[in-house]
């Protein structure tokens, strides 16, 4: 690295990912990850805001439209051509999520014939809902950047197309529920399990779509996902979010703080998931802090999980200045205690961000297998409003 100040580490950091990953400069076969890239998108628009720098605003907007034509379309290696929607050239150009968006591995997705393997599966092509819902948030950050609702209006219809193809009702008057894994072209499930979080991502990132609208007056020709939000709602109506893994705590940390943004702007009408988030969020650092993970040595370790965690850490920071200021919209004598319950694991965030900026550190296998996000996760917990703003 160049430098030791953390704002030279996080545009080091990113600038290596671009060139890694054949964003800048620009390769014919260019390395694209959908969790990683929104993440990134959001990175380089932080670097932009905070240097006022066009480079990187550009670099954000080249990467959504490099994601765009990589993952929206088919395979290298899939004999099926074009844009996953099945739209014609020009078409897809200007709908270029209307088809879902792939995940990026490196393995081809499963065939219908072929029966699952669980170990392979994670390794394999498809659509995952939770990656969708993160760059639909990149889109929706891309589209406050610019101001081009142009973003916002792909974001839209990208959740318009997965929630109808994710979701499904369970036969003779039950539930409806989610898949967890779908077929690159949205015909099939690949794995029908639903994802922990997935249902909560979609309600919260549906809001923050529809909210744009309405700021943006666009809600008579935005796509309208007020039947997406009752789906979700009904999904996760009862459900227990608690969780110990670091990434997930992170992510229901991060959804707190946007439900409070959201809340503010009376964009989010039901404040009492605030407080449900954070209790699941209490009970799950605590079971995570008594698992003693900092003491393991690098190679036991998996960064971007962890990075999750700081990053939602750096989200309780803000929030609890964001409920404080705003007493008329959150119950203060109910919220007030556990945000200074979650301050207590406020230390944390820095020192797993300490330990990764080692060199030594970055040198072991578990870093260098996935440094791609590694990087990324951690240039974003250096700078987290870029991800964390609605």
């Amino acid at each position: 690295m160049k430098s030791d100040d953390p704002a030279s580490m996080v545009r080091d950091f990113m600038l290596e990912f671009a060139r890694r990953t054949g964003l800048s400069p620009e390769s014919n076969a260019p390395r694209r990850y959908l969790w990683t890239d929104a993440f990134a998108v959001c990175n380089f628009l932080e670097l932009f805001r905070q240097t006022g720098d066009e480079s990187y605003r550009q670099l954000a907007l080249d990467l959504v439209e490099q994601v765009h034509h990589t993952l929206g379309r088919h395979r290298r290696d899939d004999p099926r051509t074009g844009w996953i929607s099945g739209l014609d050239e020009e078409k897809g150009r200007s709908h270029p999520t209307q088809g879902g968006l792939r995940i990026g591995k490196e393995m081809n997705e499963r065939r219908p014939s072929d029966p699952l393997d669980e170990r392979l599966e994670w390794d394999r092509d498809g659509q995952y809902y939770h990656y969708l819902t993160k760059w639909m948030h990149a889109l929706h950050c891309t589209g406050n950047a610019t101001r081009d609702f142009t973003y916002h209006t792909w974001a839209a219809e990208l959740a318009k197309t997965v929630h109808a193809k994710f979701t499904y009702t369970i036969p003779f008057g039950g539930p409806k529920r989610m898949y967890w894994k779908m077929s690159i072209d949205l015909s099939r499930p690949l794995v029908e399990s639903m994802g922990h979080h997935d249902p909560l991502d979609g309600l919260i990132t549906y809001h923050e779509l529809q909210a744009a609208a309405v700021k943006g007056a666009k809600a008579f020709t935005f796509p309208n996902l007020q039947a997406e939000i009752a789906d979700m709602a009904c999904i996760c109506e009862g459900k227990n979010w608690v969780t110990d893994d670091p990434l997930g705590l992170g992510g229901l940390l991060c959804d707190a703080y946007r439900v409070a943004q959201l809340s503010i702007n009376g964009h989010f009408k039901r404040t009492d998931l605030l407080e449900t988030l954070l209790e699941a969020s209490l009970l799950g650092l605590e079971s995570y802090a008594r698992q003693q993970h900092p003491a393991l040595p690098a190679d036991y370790r998996l960064a971007f999980r962890e990075l999750g965690l700081s990053i939602g850490l750096h989200a309780v920071e803000r929030l609890r200045t964001c409920v404080g200021e705003h007493a008329a919209v959150f119950n203060q004598e109910r919220l007030q205690p556990k945000m200074n319950d979650l301050m207590r694991y406020g230390s944390p965030a820095e020192t797993i961000e300490q330990f990764w900026l080692k060199s030594v550190n970055r040198r072991a296998g578990s870093w260098t297998e996935h440094q791609d996000i590694n990087m990324v996760m951690l240039a974003t917990s250096l700078a987290p409003d870029g991800f964390l703003t609605v």
